[in-house]
């Protein structure tokens, strides 16, 4: 949504930023309606991620589609003129929290489920069970943790740093609900844009006529390189979003990993033929692309991204300090946070029930039973949270949720925790009890901190009351909280932890597999901390030369394939300003793709969450997706070629919807 602009002019000399609803305006914002609508949605979202997460590795964003649905749904029960914006934005940031609390409990928790099912494990003596009601209790506290952590750092990353964090997915979701407001041309930028992405995502992901994510992986002289592009129209819309700068660094990223690095390794391999080299389990020569990567390039992300994100903390802790002396301001009583004084738009919760609350989750983290936690369990939790908490929110407000590499500072984690407890012998199967622990915790607080970030940006550019969008986030935690140990347990029994005569095709669960190989591995003295540090000064060379390296590490971490999309959107983006000569014209055209673009990353994420629940709810639905390979489409072998074009074509419609969008 473009800011309004005030005469009024700020110390650091930009305009003052105006909300669509004024901080002066009091309209109706927490409702019955919402907040039932909202949890509703939260739990629906929050099973479907579950399952998409455990039998396909992946997630879809909820937070658009929430705000989708309850305008829709609102309207039709109650129509438009008894239904406020700020309704609406409550029912998304309630309806959001499933998704991000279903992807920090799958990446996780099963791995506790798949040491069980391992008969090593049993023969170490291995015999933990984790309950359903330990898993909500898991959720509940992780959750609030990083609710709790992310009030403070809201003037900082949302309002101070607005114009260079975008939260590209907070952004569209304000865009959306503002324009559904409006109507006009506005309102239909974004639903051209969301008919689109509909369309093309349901052809690609439900019809399977192209390819998703075509690829080619190179042989001879740069064998064990790859490229690839996610032919997903949200990561495009994403990437117009947040420009080309972050766009291109993350490209760099991506380039340093997977057409360098990779194909050294490679070069490496063919001179050391049949040489097996830790933690790879096959030849060095032997190995793919995506071994390298899961073998080696990973583990550099890892390290460059837990060194990005502590530069990224460093930077913040100013900001963050100050905060925290507002909140002790507001402790002694010299003025409240619902001070009458304060600005509508600028109350948070007070610093009294910030500490009050962390107080309570370090005590009932400590005494959970049955976790291994107990005292030096918890301290790790709260102080690993607090500083992912912090390089979390910041990394989604560069390039939204669905980027955010959780699995990599949950990963770093539990490297960290591991060898604190080795320090202090804490070994075995007590140990490796504890680190997992300490990484579900840690990890469901991440996931929650950043939704809840995307969430207050989405207010910001509304006109939301803060302390309002953080009091119901918790509601939005607490319903898919109680169903999701239900979940795990019903999904274990039907397709099972690990493959059986029983279960022929049991739950792939990727990024809980990892962390349960990582744990035992650290606790067995067998994990690859060379690339990790190799990793963390590749990020410090990166600082040296000026550049910030959080966005260049991510692009490290994550497949080539995930960084293309954004770096074709930051083209667009940079394509329309470069044939844009007058600013009046510019800015209008801007404003137009970035509607259009938050349209498509709508669609995107819609027809994301209506395929889980095709495949999670119809038997035939589900065999014919699993009847397709990776290289399977309707269209035969023209599936890569068509994808490739179709991708092009999506660029292109961007460009000349935002030129449009700027004529009179």
């Amino acid at each position: 949504m473009a800011p309004k602009e005030d005469p009024t002019v700020s110390n650091n000399n930009s305009p003052k930023f105006e909300p669509y609803i004024k901080a002066t305006q009091v309209i109706p914002e927490v409702t019955i309606k919402a907040l039932i609508l909202g949890a509703i949605i939260s739990v629906a979202f929050g099973l479907a991620n579950a399952y998409l997460a455990l039998k396909f590795g992946m997630t879809v964003s909820a937070s658009i589609p929430a705000a989708v649905m309850s305008m829709a749904i609102l309207r039709i029960f109650f129509g438009r003129n008894r239904v406020t914006v700020l309704e609406n934005n409550i029912v998304q940031t309630v309806g959001s929290a499933g998704e991000s609390l279903a992807a920090g409990i799958t990446f996780t928790i099963p791995a506790f489920f798949i040491w069980a099912a391992d008969p090593n494990m049993l023969d170490m003596g291995y015999a933990h069970e984790i309950s359903k009601t330990q898993i909500f209790w898991m959720a509940m506290l992780g959750g609030s943790l990083g609710i709790l952590l992310m009030i403070p750092l809201r003037k900082y990353l949302v309002e101070r740093e607005h114009e260079r964090l975008k939260f590209p997915e907070g952004t569209a979701c304000a865009e959306i609900i503002a324009a559904g407001d409006e109507g006009g041309s506005k309102a239909k930028m974004v639903f051209m844009g969301l008919g689109l992405g509909v369309v093309y995502k349901s052809l690609m992901a439900i019809g399977r006529f192209w390819a998703e994510s075509p690829g080619y992986d190179f042989k001879g002289l740069l064998k064990g390189g790859t490229i690839g592009i996610d032919a997903s129209p949200a990561l495009v819309g994403v990437g117009y979003i947040i420009g080309p700068r972050i766009a291109a660094l993350m490209m760099a990223g991506a380039v340093f990993g997977y057409l360098g690095i990779g194909p050294l390794l490679a070069f490496i391999g063919e001179q050391i033929p049949g040489v097996i080299i830790a933690p790879g389990d096959i030849p060095l020569n032997d190995m793919n692309p995506a071994q390298l990567r899961n073998f080696y390039i990973k583990y550099l992300g890892v390290g460059a991204v837990a060194f990005g994100g502590t530069i990224s903390l460093l930077k913040s802790l100013p900001t963050i300090f100050h905060s925290i002396k507002a909140g002790f301001t507001q402790l002694i009583g010299k003025k409240s946070a619902g001070d009458d004084s304060t600005p509508r738009t600028d109350r948070d919760l007070p610093m009294s029930f910030v500490l009050f609350g962390a107080v309570i989750i370090v005590t009932a983290i400590w005494l959970l039973p049955g976790t291994e936690l107990h005292f030096l369990g918890a301290l790790l939790a709260v102080i690993f949270g607090f500083f992912f908490v912090v390089v979390a929110a910041r990394i989604v407000g560069i390039i939204g949720s669905s980027s955010n590499p959780v699995s990599g500072m949950t990963i770093f984690t539990l490297l960290i925790t591991c060898l604190i407890l080795l320090r202090f012998g804490i070994t075995g199967v007590t140990g490796m009890v504890t680190a997992m622990s300490v990484g579900t915790v840690v990890c469901i607080a991440v996931c929650m901190s950043g939704d809840i970030a995307q969430d207050l940006k989405t207010g910001y550019l509304l006109g939301a009351t803060p302390r309002l969008q953080q009091l119901t986030e918790f509601v939005g935690l607490l319903f898919p909280a109680m169903a999701m140990g239900f979940a795990l347990y019903l999904l274990g029994d039907v397709f099972g932890w690990v493959q059986s005569a029983e279960h022929p095709k049991p739950l792939l669960a990727p990024q809980a597999n990892v962390m349960a190989t990582v744990v035992k591995g650290v606790i067995g003295g067998n994990i690859p901390w060379t690339p990790i540090l190799v990793g963390a000064f590749i990020a410090l060379g990166i600082e040296l030369l000026g550049i910030n390296s959080l966005p260049v590490a991510i692009g490290l971490y994550l497949p080539i394939s995930l960084s293309s999309p954004l770096m074709l959107g930051g083209l667009v983006s940079m394509l329309v300003t470069k044939t844009s000569p007058i600013k009046k014209i510019l800015r209008k055209r801007n404003e137009g793709g970035i509607l259009f673009a938050s349209g498509l990353v709508a669609g995107g994420g819609l027809i994301g969450v209506v395929s889980a629940g095709l495949i999670a709810g119809i038997p035939s639905f589900k065999t014919f997706y699993e009847s397709y390979e990776a290289s399977s489409f309707v269209t035969g072998d023209f599936g890569v070629w068509i994808s490739l074009v179709m991708v092009t074509g999506l660029a292109a419609i961007i460009f000349f919807a935002a030129r449009s969008f700027g004529r009179k």
